[in-house]
């Protein structure tokens, strides 16, 4: 079932539990967390990065994300924009129906970050669409995100963590729906030169200033040191990769107002680990299906383990339950073309 972020998010805040959002790029991808999500019962938030819309062809993606919605109609589904940088991209976004828009405006002085997020919110917002928003810095690279280097922020994360009075002016300007936080964790594989701590304390201040805000984590890949070791094994080169500790992620969601979780690293590594393993114990083998659907199954794994970690599982009744106690009606993309959805 198709829905903005809202309803999860509303249940989410006080119910102990986080959203998994999940990066898509491939048929393989979306297939692995939408049946993860349909097994465990679990509300689930599909994103594409401008990498992915660039790769895959946002029509295609698009189309598998739909086949989604018919396959799985018990499942809560929001589309998701993840990490867009200007509000031609946001407005191209929610006209190929996304349910929610991500404007990431952090890397830009504060006043360019309150002007371009407020911009984003005021388009999505009158086709019925919501927003995420980030303050805060965090490390590492993904994608077409590039955050600080790994020693840097470790060694100076203070100063580049969310500030809770910043935070309040932030949201109070700029009418956005959730807030991407900066609390210690970071893009991609290889995130950390040593163990990260995540900054409960900050989360909770910003939590006073913010009450009722629903707060993001990116960069929470937690890098399994297992698949790290697969990957190796079969021919990789990823030495020293760490990411974020499952029951840190865990006490985030459980204890504090983070409501959507974002992970991609953990699919890649997944996703990589298994094909590396066929191509190096079967190197005959050259049918795609034989080693894209081990593939996909171990997306599958990865995913359902995130939503027992991210207590989601069981939810999903719950918030559609709530959806229609709402009554949120669909962002107005699907007004327009309510024939073909």
């Amino acid at each position: 079932m198709l829905m903005t972020t809202k309803p999860m998010f509303d249940l989410a805040y006080d119910g102990g539990f986080g959203v998994g959002a999940f990066n898509v790029n491939n048929m393989e991808i979306t297939q692995g967390i939408i049946e993860a999500c349909a097994a465990e019962k679990s509300p689930c938030i599909l994103q594409i990065s401008k990498g992915a819309r660039q790769y895959a062809n946002i029509r295609f993606l698009k189309h598998i994300i739909d086949a989604c919605v018919e396959e799985y109609p018990d499942v809560p589904i929001a589309i998701h924009c993840d990490h867009g940088d200007t509000v031609e991209l946001i407005r191209d976004c929610v006209e190929d129906g996304y349910t929610s828009v991500m404007i990431d405006g952090s890397h830009h002085p504060y006043e360019e970050n309150v002007r371009l997020t407020k911009e984003a919110v005021d388009v999505a917002h009158a086709a019925g669409v919501v927003v995420e928003a980030e303050l805060g810095m965090l490390g590492g690279i993904e994608e077409d995100v590039v955050g600080l280097d790994a020693h840097e922020y470790q060694k100076n994360i203070e100063k580049f963590l969310t500030d809770p009075d910043e935070a309040k002016d932030f949201v109070s300007r700029t009418g956005l729906d959730s807030l991407a936080v900066a609390i210690g964790t970071s893009h991609g594989a290889f995130k950390f030169a040593k163990e990260p701590k995540l900054a409960f304390d900050r989360i909770e201040q910003i939590m006073k200033t913010c009450p009722g805000v629903p707060l993001v984590m990116h960069g929470s890949s937690s890098v399994p040191k297992e698949f790290i070791d697969l990957v190796n094994k079969y021919g990789g080169d990823m030495p020293n990769a760490m990411g974020v500790p499952e029951e840190q992620i865990a006490m985030a969601v459980r204890k504090y107002g983070v409501c959507k979780v974002n992970i991609d690293t953990d699919l890649r590594l997944a996703m990589t680990a298994k094909i590396r393993e066929v191509f190096a114990t079967k190197p005959a083998e050259f049918d795609p299906r034989k080693y894209l659907g081990p593939a996909r199954d171990a997306i599958l794994d990865m995913v359902k383990r995130k939503l027992h970690v991210l207590n989601s599982a069981g939810k999903a009744d719950d918030v559609i339950k709530h959806w229609k106690k709402q009554g949120e009606p669909l962002p107005a993309y699907y007004g327009k073309h309510a024939a073909a959805v």
